[in-house]
């Protein structure tokens, strides 16, 4: 089994066509079963376009795909997401599927079968989470921090190396501590817990709570 994700979390990488023309290559004439994570197909940035494994047959027909309505309709709480793959993975999902959940309650199923009826719900979120990734970005360029791009998703990663001999972990504890703002220290995302001198923003939030964040930033 290969496993990718695109949108990725943390580091905002989006798949282009030379990554599909490579993963299909790796994969032909193989047995590979490839799961591929797409909670965040809908916020791809700058005119950037989704490539879902469902629309590549020579992928289609070997990939386990795995998508979120939590974050789709900003309603990650509900935790309720969806898996879709060919009849004969499927089968076999669903044998493992039936005793790990129960089920999904009834109004939440009402819920995102009305939302689907309504595109116009998930296909203005890369603009909506667009303009918080330039927001936050532009009101981080007078600080120390260097970022690197975000092509999707909705995080951004800060490099801190060049002001600080700190840990990843150390340092974002102590943002915590003293400017009480909260990073994920992209060790976090390594089996090995590798120290890489880069935290993880998060910009779902409000323009005054990124603004305010992005102040607070500033002053490390």
């Amino acid at each position: 089994m290969i496993i990718v994700n695109s949108p990725h979390n943390p580091t905002g990488s989006v798949f282009d066509e030379h990554d599909i023309e490579r993963l299909t290559a790796l994969t032909r004439n193989t047995d590979i079963v490839i799961l591929s994570d797409e909670v965040y197909e809908h916020v791809v940035f700058d005119g950037g376009i989704h490539h879902s494994m469902a629309c590549h047959p020579a992928l289609a027909e070997r990939s386990v795909i795995v998508s979120s309505f939590g974050k789709t309709y900003h309603v990650t709480g509900w935790r309720v997401g969806y898996c879709m793959a060919p009849a004969a993975l499927m089968d076999e999902i669903r044998k493992v599927h039936q005793f790990m959940v129960f089920s999904a309650d009834t109004p939440m199923q009402y819920a995102f079968a009305t939302a689907l009826n309504n595109p116009q719900s998930y296909l203005g979120l890369a603009e909506f989470y667009q303009q918080k990734r330039d927001l936050l970005a532009a009101a981080l360029q007078k600080s120390r921090f260097e970022l690197l791009p975000s092509r999707g998703s909705f995080f951004m990663l800060a490099r801190f190396s060049g002001f600080s001999n700190e840990s990843d972990n150390d340092f974002a504890v102590r943002l915590i501590r003293e400017a009480k703002v909260a990073t994920i220290p992209l060790s976090a995302f390594y089996s090995d817990g590798t120290n890489t001198g880069i935290i993880r923003l998060s910009f779902s939030k409000d323009n005054d709570t990124l603004q305010e964040g992005a102040r607070r930033l500033c002053l490390v």
